[in-house]
């Protein structure tokens, strides 16, 4: 299973949210590849990416740190936010990103992404973000009523690469994974997931480790590692041995 060091921008710095909130953040760094250095030297074997200035404008904002950062590390980075044209994903694509993720876009215009994915096999990723097991838009900014495996149904067997699920009320809060909800949603559908939100330390990343039976691939964690409450070498450590 992989674990997949978060590098959220907003404003060109390298930031965290709490529960998906844009006017509450923490700044990491002002030079967000460092950071993705600094992961990819710890043994990283992807790392996550997501415009949040981007996602809330609906178009590419932060295009130029992207860049930056596809320039210096080889292994596969996946980026989401703001992408909801076939131009934006098609650049980003030629810029070195590996995986694309399609959120806000997923609800609103499905025929992209299923266009998307014929277009791009296994190189899409669906981004499903929750509050309450309701699907979040807009840069979690609109809730509407969907279920997370409602939506995530209307893309079997299209080709998409994962789901990345985001439990929004964890997010950034270090309370620890919906393990329950992650499990639900891997058992529903047969598109691989990656969870997301919540991990705080070591014993998160155990019991996420507990969903690969389930049809979890991954994990994402962002402030837990930035704060120092998670060590990824030994996050990855124990995914190896598992």
């Amino acid at each position: 299973m992989l674990v997949i060091p978060a590098i959220d921008i907003k404003g060109g710095r390298c930031v965290r949210l709490r529960q998906g909130r844009m006017d509450d953040e923490t700044i990491f760094s002002d030079v967000p590849e460092e950071m993705a250095i600094k992961w990819h030297e710890q043994g990283a074997e992807r790392i996550h990416i997501v415009d949040l200035d981007g996602a809330i404008a609906g178009r590419a904002i932060n295009r130029n740190v992207i860049k930056r950062i596809t320039d210096i590390i080889p292994v596969p980075v996946e980026l989401g936010g703001g992408v909801r044209d076939m131009a934006t994903l098609e650049d980003y694509f030629d810029l070195g990103i590996s995986y694309v993720i399609l959120g806000t876009v997923a609800y609103k215009n499905p025929e992209f992404v299923i266009e998307a994915c014929r277009t791009f096999p296994a190189k899409i990723i669906i981004g499903i973000d929750a509050k309450k097991d309701r699907v979040a838009v807009e840069g979690w900014t609109q809730d509407i009523e969907l279920t997370t495996s409602e939506l995530a149904k209307r893309f079997e067997g299209i080709g998409a690469s994962a789901i990345i699920y985001t439990d929004i009320s964890r997010d950034g809060m270090k309370t620890g994974p919906n393990i329950d909800a992650t499990r639900a949603l891997a058992r529903a559908v047969e598109i691989p997931v990656i969870a997301s939100g919540g991990i705080s330390d070591i014993s998160d990343v155990l019991n996420v480790l507990t969903l690969s039976k389930d049809g979890v691939i991954g994990m994402i964690t962002g402030r837990a590692l930035y704060e120092d409450s998670l060590n990824l070498e030994s996050a990855i450590r124990a995914c190896k041995i598992y």
